[in-house]
């Protein structure tokens, strides 16, 4: 199962507004195991960024000035995701940005189903808790002390283990091993395999629940010293004519 954990950084909040996308991260996923393939671009906006924007990524105009436009990296963009599921945090943002691009272009847009929503689960998941790619990281305890701005591909490696996380965490104990897809697509590589292992014991003896001859006697000895015992009678009532006559 291949799936493409993606982020995007833009010149503002809205296509509709003309903004554009700056800078393209991109992570490849198999059986949700980096593969440590990535699509990772500036992108020229052919405008200017929004202060606000700026103060959020740290991308600047300078920075940008001399990136391809989207139109000279739309295919390369297109090959990396393939046909796969993407998985972006709240998504709408990210992939109205995209398909305005891709539109801008004369390529089809994505539909919205291609898409998985780390913020949609995460609201699922955790009812009324904050659901940001930061307060996330907390909560799982990831690493996120280097993430000072945001960035494409600093935000998609995180979101990567927010969203291993988002599905039930790793399975500890378990050895995981996933080899390389690329080397050869008949040898079943994207088969993730578990090593257990498990000692054989030597069963234990049987051990013996028959009362011994001396508990036996002792037994007999305190249902002499009753009087009149009800099970004696039970016991006389439950005897067959042959024992009687015995």
């Amino acid at each position: 199962m291949r799936e493409i954990v993606l982020d995007t950084e833009t010149t503002g909040l809205s296509p509709q507004d003309g903004h554009r996308i700056i800078e393209i991260g991109a992570l490849e996923m198999i059986n949700h195991v980096s593969t440590g393939k990535t699509f990772h671009v500036y992108i020229n906006p052919e405008r200017p960024i929004d202060p606000d924007a700026m103060a959020v990524h740290g991308i600047t105009d300078e920075r940008v000035a001399g990136e391809p436009v989207f139109a000279d990296l739309v295919d390369d963009f297109l090959n990396f995701i393939g046909d796969d599921q993407m998985v972006i945090h709240n998504a709408p943002f990210d992939m109205g940005f995209i398909n305005a691009e891709l539109e801008r272009c004369g390529k089809t847009a994505l539909p919205m189903d291609r898409a998985i929503d780390t913020l949609v689960m995460a609201r699922k998941k955790f009812p009324g808790g904050q659901a940001s790619l930061d307060a996330l990281c907390r909560k799982f305890g990831i690493d996120n002390s280097h993430r000072d701005l945001h960035g494409a591909m600093i935000d998609t490696d995180l979101l990567a283990e927010v969203y291993i996380e988002l599905l039930g965490g790793k399975q500890p104990g378990l050895t995981l091993a996933l080899d390389n897809p690329a080397i050869d697509s008949k040898k079943n590589q994207n088969t993730v395999t578990t090593d257990i292992s498990a000692e054989k014991s030597a069963a234990r003896p049987a051990r013996p629940h028959h009362a011994s001859v001396e508990e036996l006697a002792a037994h007999q000895a305190f249902i002499t010293s009753m009087k009149d015992p009800l099970w004696a009678e039970y016991d006389e009532r439950l005897k067959t004519p042959d024992d009687q006559n015995n």
